[in-house]
């Protein structure tokens, strides 16, 4: 497998002095478990988002990651740290990120974003790196071909990158970005609605573990490449952050009311959990879901959907969980 190398420039302001302790350590950080609307979802009224509103340790932002590198490349002492995918919550994200001591303030709170596809929960957070708001300054951002050419041709990302506040720079499937702080990202090609892009899932691999962030795909069973397998993909990682986005295709008239499911083509969890938890079932790796619909009853850590993924060897990741690299 060929590595690129990525050079990345620290900020020079420090954190906040009320920022915690930081344990030592390259990991990654879910700062997001739900679908591109979130929960609660605007505009809708269920019980699951009407809680989210009373609740708010219910509420789920959208999908998304930090990958956090080992050390403290600059005088901030902040280490190095990518996001993967840049939706409509990453400034509450960043701040999140800033409580843990692992953003910086100003300009370039972080080192880098990857992103995986041009949906919205995935990139339209983009905005926040622009003039209006933070006015990044050369913010590295990776995408695959198809999403370099998406962003320079389309306003107003296209802004972004010709006044200077992001930096794009291209992915090649199967070939790993070499990060700093001992950290390696691959991006692999899934199958998924392409209007604008292609789709890819990142294998994150560390100094001892490995995290593959897969939010998005259409299935398991068509359009992967013959090269690799999904059980090959699922076999070669620790953890599991996988397409959550609905429980069952049997619940389909009350997960997705009015709308016909072959339009949101994703994987349910139950047959994602009974293909693949057997072989994460009784030991140290994991398989989790993200990207939870807001109909979706899983989201409840309480509810008998729950419990069935547990028996099969899954269950759903929590905003805020933290997965050590080594």
């Amino acid at each position: 497998m060929v590595v690129v190398a990525l050079g990345l420039a620290a900020c020079a302001s420090r954190p906040p002095e009320s920022a915690p302790a930081r344990p030592a350590g390259a990991r990654v950080v879910v700062l997001g478990t739900a679908q591109d609307g979130g929960l609660p979802q605007p505009g809708c009224a269920c019980v699951r988002c009407e809680r989210a509103r009373r609740e708010p340790a219910f509420a789920r932002l959208v999908a998304c990651a930090a990958v956090v590198g080992r050390g403290a490349p600059g005088d901030d002492g902040v280490p190095p740290v990518h996001l993967l995918d840049a939706g409509p919550d990453l400034p509450r994200q960043l701040d999140r990120l800033a409580a843990r001591g692992l953003a910086r303030p100003g300009r370039n709170p972080v080192s880098g974003v990857l992103l995986t596809h041009a949906h919205v929960g995935h990139y339209v957070g983009l905005a926040a790196f622009g003039r209006e708001t933070m006015g990044s300054r050369a913010m590295p951002v990776w995408g695959t071909a198809r999403m370099e050419a998406f962003l320079r041709s389309n306003g107003p990302w296209d802004l972004l990158a010709r006044l200077g506040h992001v930096e794009i720079r291209r992915l090649e499937p199967g070939v790993a970005v070499d990060l700093l702080g001992g950290v390696r990202v691959e991006p692999v090609p899934v199958p998924h609605r392409d209007e604008y892009t292609d789709t890819v899932g990142f294998v994150v691999r560390g100094p001892k573990r490995s995290v593959l962030y897969l939010p998005d795909l259409d299935s398991w069973d068509r359009g992967w490449s013959a090269a690799r397998s999904p059980e090959d993909l699922l076999a070669s990682v620790d953890v599991a952050l996988v397409d959550g986005t609905f429980f069952a295709a049997e619940s389909a008239g009350e997960e997705t009311p009015g709308r016909a499911r072959a339009e949101i083509p994703h994987p349910p969890m139950l047959e994602t959990a009974e293909r693949f938890g057997p072989a994460f079932r009784g030991g140290s790796r994991q398989l989790l879901f993200i990207h939870l619909n807001h109909s979706n009853p899983a989201a409840d850590p309480a509810s008998p959907e729950r419990a069935r993924l547990r028996a099969l060897g899954a269950d759903v990741a929590e905003d805020g969980l933290e997965i050590p690299l080594e």
